[in-house]
């Protein structure tokens, strides 16, 4: 029983804090312009506070130090009269202590708001004629705090008309035993009036302003969350199917706004890129592997098992056909790659010696006239990995489409800040209809002695290490005359290297070396600078 009540009380205790946590979410403001206006709203409501409470109290400062200033100016007035023992009414000394009262209420004018009493032995007997919320010489209790002081005395009393703040002074007159008090009386509470109603006037300003400052919010957060609303709008616009939704900036202020629909739009291009290359991917590899594939089975479907020479013949062509497969998938996984930052990893490249050496590998690939034009002698920031590999894909291209004896020239030189990396032959050359297309995937031109065996990809790999390095490939050919691919890319210096370690460097930044002043070096060929676009590689077919 103990164990099965423990669980039951747990949930009971947990269910309050859980519904009061839904009931904040629902009761919260959804809308970013709801919260913005209401805190606008709160800022301002607490600003106006502060401002009337701190106004109004200083108002009453004033009012009450007004209040202090005059009651002590009063009794000077009643001391001064007080002092002179003459009564002005018939020039001659005081008889007692009632005619002094008398004198001193009499011409001593009241403020507004303020009274005037006399009091002989602790009773009322005169007090000034202007009007006065309530009668406080008929206030016993009044009488009772004020007719008997011996001493001048300062006070507050709570009267029927609010506050009252007082000043006492005794009177005595020699030759006359009675005692006398003279009363000066403010009513504070009305004298403070003028204050109250300023700090109402003030209420009723903010009031307005708050509205107004509510109107200004709503417009002025509307205009600055619209690029927010457009960013959800684009976002809820796009599809699986439909990635072209783009942020509108045209015309808005450089402000942080404006850099999230940049930055966003940004990532917008980049997933778009991505899933296109990865449809690509896709598309090509079930394209193209859709045919050794069928060539598999269907072989593997007539094979008899029984027949040695038919079995033996048959692994030969599986094999044949995955080796086909294995290089089709890693040369699409090449051009996947191709679309990231880190495909390609610049380093200082001394571009002479990397063009000897390419030339010394392809010369392997074939029976050709091999012959290496000029160099381009200078320190750059290249990828030598992928330039060597998409130099290597342009001459194996090229002695795939000639035939033994025909020439095959590789150079490099430097020209209007760009580097020229060129492979030019003399084979068949390519239909100007098929220029376009050789550098699309899978694509093979129309002319040639021989068709090539690799799946039409070499060209777009190319074209993809070249974009990589920020350039593009070049192709200048007419049918019958050969063709010549050209790297076109940016010459960006390599930094200084120590000249303790490679004496024999030519300063990067001379725009004069490896542009073909050297005697021996063979011009490049005609084309070799002819505008077409560009992109990374590996392996090489028209």
């Amino acid at each position: 029983m103990t164990e099965q009540g423990t669980p039951t009380t747990v949930t009971t205790e947990r269910q309050p804090a859980g519904w009061r946590a839904r009931a904040r979410r629902r009761l919260a403001p959804r809308a970013a312009r709801t919260r913005i206006i209401g805190w606008v709203l709160l800022m301002v409501l607490m600003a106006l506070a502060v401002v009337t409470l701190v106004t109004w109290q200083l108002l009453v400062r004033a009012t009450n130090e007004r209040m202090d200033v005059a009651l002590t100016a009063e009794v000077g007035e009643f001391r001064r009269i007080i002092e002179g023992n003459v009564d002005p009414r018939s020039g001659e000394p005081f008889r007692s202590v009632a005619d002094v009262l008398q004198t001193m209420i009499t011409y001593n004018l009241a403020r507004p708001n303020e009274k005037f009493l006399g009091y002989v032995d602790g009773g009322y007997r005169f007090q000034s004629r202007i009007e006065a919320p309530v009668l406080l010489s008929e206030d016993t209790a009044f009488t009772r705090l004020v007719a008997s002081v011996e001493q001048t005395t300062s006070g507050r009393y709570a009267s029927g008309a609010g506050e009252v703040r007082y000043l006492a002074v005794p009177v005595s007159l020699e030759g006359d035993p009675s005692r006398g008090v003279a009363v000066v009386a403010y009513f504070a509470d009305q004298e403070r009036q003028a204050a109250d109603d300023t700090a109402t006037l003030m209420l009723g300003v903010g009031a307005v302003t708050l509205l107004l400052a509510a109107a200004g919010a709503w417009v002025v957060a509307g205009r600055v969350l619209a690029p927010v609303r457009a960013v959800a709008h684009t976002a809820q616009g796009i599809t699986e199917t439909d990635l072209s939704g783009r942020i509108p900036v045209d015309g808005r202020p450089p402000d942080e706004l404006t850099d999230l629909a940049v930055a966003v739009n940004a990532m917008l291009d980049r997933v778009e890129t991505g899933v296109a290359a990865q449809r690509r991917f896709l598309d090509d590899a079930g394209h193209e592997l859709r045919t050794p594939i069928t060539i598999v089975r269907g072989h593997l479907d007539v094979l008899d098992p029984a027949d040695p020479d038919d079995v033996r013949q048959t692994v030969a062509l599986v094999d044949d056909e995955l080796e086909r497969m294995n290089r089709m998938v890693s040369e699409l996984l090449l051009l996947a790659r191709a679309e990231q930052p880190e495909f390609v990893r610049p380093q200082p490249v001394d571009v002479a010696e990397l063009t000897a050496e390419v030339f010394g590998k392809v010369q392997r690939l074939g029976d050709r006239d091999w012959q290496l034009g000029a160099l381009a002698r200078a320190d750059l920031l290249l990828d030598p990995q992928r330039l060597t590999q998409a130099v290597v894909a342009l001459a194996d291209n090229a002695a795939r489409y000639t035939a033994p004896g025909d020439r095959i020239v590789l150079g490099s030189r430097l020209t209007g800040g760009q580097l020229l990396v060129w492979v030019d032959d003399t084979g068949p050359g390519i239909a100007e209809a098929d220029q376009a297309r050789v550098f699309e995937r899978f694509a093979r031109g129309g002319s040639g002695a021989r068709r090539s065996d690799g799946a039409g990809l070499g060209l777009s790999i190319v074209q993809a290490i070249a974009a990589a390095h920020g350039g593009r490939v070049e192709l200048h050919s007419r049918p019958g005359d050969g063709a010549t691919f050209t790297l076109v890319l940016p010459a960006r210096p390599a930094p200084p290297r120590d000249a303790g370690t490679d004496p024999d460097a030519v300063p990067t930044s001379d725009p004069a070396a490896g542009t073909g002043d050297d005697p021996l070096a063979t011009p490049p060929p005609a084309g070799a600078g002819a505008e077409v676009p560009a992109a990374p590689t590996e392996g090489g077919t028209r």
